[in-house]
């Protein structure tokens, strides 16, 4: 199954290794760290026009992808909830 993160993005809900809150994710040191390291490798994609809400983080054969939506994270939460059956790891 898919997951629509925003704009005309869809990532498969597997791929999903973590949703964050933009507000709150730029606390930590590391989450800081490791925003600048994947805009540093070209590997952040912005999908939002607005203001940006949340970030997903995706791992799959092109290595990990940081996807910065204008969706809130409980939305996001709740499309990969159901692109995982309601099963998954959310």
């Amino acid at each position: 199954m898919y997951v629509h993160i925003g704009q005309d993005y869809m990532v498969p809900a597997r791929s999903i290794v973590s949703i964050f809150d933009m507000d709150t994710a730029t606390w930590s040191k590391h989450t800081r760290a490791l925003i600048a390291r994947l805009e540093q490798e070209g590997r952040v994609i912005p999908v939002f026009e607005d203001l940006p809400k949340s970030a997903v983080l995706c791992d799959g054969a092109l290595g990990e992808l940081l996807y910065i939506s204008q969706l809130s994270t409980n939305a996001l939460l709740r499309r990969a909830a159901q692109g995982l059956g309601a099963s998954g790891a959310f």
